[in-house]
């Protein structure tokens, strides 16, 4: 079921459960005014146009049907992972396991990018295992190197620059996620599946 509500005077925001499913029924319809489309976690925010029917256009949203990605599967990104983190010992005295059981928990899961956002490149991982969901860190580290893996919540990332950052850091990865020099600088887009992988230092 799909929630509308006026955001501004240029936008409607949805709630929904199937994020990626809405995007690509948006992507679909024909030209109805709209202008922008981002996705949340549990949203997404529609602009239009200031001359759009803003009645008629809520309407249109409030009974679209997600649109299922059938390719989605042809879409896995493999990421190999050196797990050895700064935060890895903390995560497993948090959740009751050993090392070895969070780099097991965290590289058997398959995620997908749920959004993006943060960053240039930063993408939102569900997927998560219940047994690994711990909180952001009390206070942010002012930096967080490129490539490094971690978990937040029911959410994993990768870090695609170095930035300030809470999530709770578990290895690192030599993986490119932004690179304006590829037709599509983001490693990873919305509805992309992922794996992690283990490897050696």
């Amino acid at each position: 079921m799909t929630r509308v509500r006026r955001c501004g005077d240029r936008a409607l925001l949805l709630e929904v459960d199937d994020v990626a499913g809405t995007v690509r029924a948006l992507r679909a319809l024909p030209p109805v005014g709209l202008v922008d489309v981002v996705a949340g976690a549990e949203t997404v925010l529609v602009a239009h146009t200031a001359d759009t029917d803003v009645a008629s256009l809520a309407r249109l949203l409030a009974a679209l049907e997600p649109v299922a990605d059938d390719a989605a599967a042809d879409r896995t990104v493999t990421i190999e992972v050196v797990y050895d983190g700064p935060d890895l010992g903390d995560v497993a005295q948090s959740t009751g396991l050993t090392r070895g059981e969070v780099v097991a928990r965290h590289s058997a899961a398959e995620y997908e990018v749920a959004f993006c956002g943060f960053s240039p490149g930063f993408a939102y991982l569900r997927g998560l295992d219940p047994g690994l969901v711990v909180p952001r860190l009390a206070s942010p580290r002012t930096i967080v190197p490129a490539g490094s893996v971690a978990i937040a919540d029911a959410w994993s990332a990768v870090y695609p620059r170095e930035s300030p950052g809470g999530w709770r850091l578990l290895g690192r990865t030599d993986a490119v996620l932004w690179d304006l020099g590829r037709p599509s600088p983001a490693l990873l887009a919305p509805g992309t599946h992922v794996r992690f992988v283990a490897v050696g230092a």
